[in-house]
């Protein structure tokens, strides 16, 4: 660690846009520090497999991050565990303090990307690890030869939904609409797969509970308004993201729903600070945009701490 916990650059979050950042800034010759609260690879971690990343036909997201995780160890990025409570500046300085203690730079690049985003219905937080799930690589052996529900209509859900069908016997795909905000190619496999069975124009209206474990779903048919419970002792919920900015609230620039304005240079409304990856402002989030964002991050910060030092 740097002497007083000071580097030129912090890179907040360590999913493909800060890993990528890191090496950028590396290379620039700053001293760079990476801080995550969980697995470096970000949302890659959690994601089965990857058909769309430049260079790599069909990778699993867990290989895929260890692969640029140990690139950027190789680089000489430091690398700590912190959870960010807050981010302030004195002057030139950019100050973040974890829980883990508080680090200084004159630099800093936001690349904290996004959380899952809650149902918020009666049961969630409950059975939330107990029989609720935001994760299907993580806990879908659980249910090896049973039926469980999936509820969303985006690329992850729909992906999940697929990869699921190798472990269980059946998939309920759930969704509050006809169509599906995902990829053609994956709605096709979805929609050939017979596995899964589409459940749609429905919403969760409660998770219902049995001995301490999910034992089903209240659905409700939004056109009918009819309801019925869908006994599964397992869902995975894939219903949309929302930017971890807490720490940034009242300093940088954030749109109605969190996520950082930043401009073409990755540059935010305080000199000094930039976004890169899912947490800024963007018309796509996906690896090959996060890298993107995290080199173009990494050189502007260089440029900046040029124009401080005079």
């Amino acid at each position: 660690m740097q002497a007083n916990n000071h580097y030129d650059v912090i890179i907040l979050g360590a999913g493909p846009a800060g890993m990528t950042a890191g090496i950028y800034a590396v290379r620039a010759g700053l001293r760079v520090l990476m801080l995550e609260k969980g697995a470096p690879g970000g949302q890659m971690v959690n994601t089965y497999e990857v058909e769309n990343y430049t260079g790599y036909e069909k990778i699993q997201g867990p290989e895929l991050s260890l692969k640029m995780f140990e690139h950027t160890q190789k680089m000489g990025v430091t690398y700590e565990y912190g959870d960010v409570q807050r981010v302030h500046v004195e002057g030139n300085e950019k100050v973040v303090t974890t829980d883990q203690g508080t680090y200084h730079a004159p630099a800093l690049i936001v690349a904290t990307g996004t959380k899952t985003r809650k149902l918020d219905v009666p049961g969630e937080s409950e059975l939330a690890g107990r029989g609720i799930s935001w994760c299907a690589i993580c806990d879908g052996a659980f249910y090896r030869g049973q039926a469980v529900a999936v509820v969303g209509g985006g690329n992850s859900a729909l992906e999940e939904s697929l990869y699921l069908t190798g472990l269980v016997e059946k998939v309920y795909l759930i969704h509050r609409r006809q169509g599906f905000r995902a990829d053609e190619v994956v709605i096709e496999q979805v929609k050939k797969n017979p596995k899964i069975e589409l459940v749609l124009d429905t919403v969760v209206e409660r998770f219902v509970e049995e001995e301490g474990k999910l034992a089903g779903l209240v659905l409700q048919h939004l056109p009918t308004k009819e309801t019925t419970l869908l006994r599964v002792p397992g869902a995975f919920l894939y219903v949309g993201q929302v930017p971890e900015t807490q720490a940034l609230q009242g300093l940088v620039e954030l749109d109605d729903l969190g996520y950082v304005r930043a401009k073409e240079d990755c540059s935010t409304s305080i000199p000094g600070i930039f976004a890169a990856g899912d947490v800024r402002v963007k018309e796509l989030r996906q690896i090959v945009t996060a890298t993107s964002d995290g080199a173009i991050a990494a050189q502007n910060a260089a440029k900046y701490l040029k124009t401080i030092v005079g």
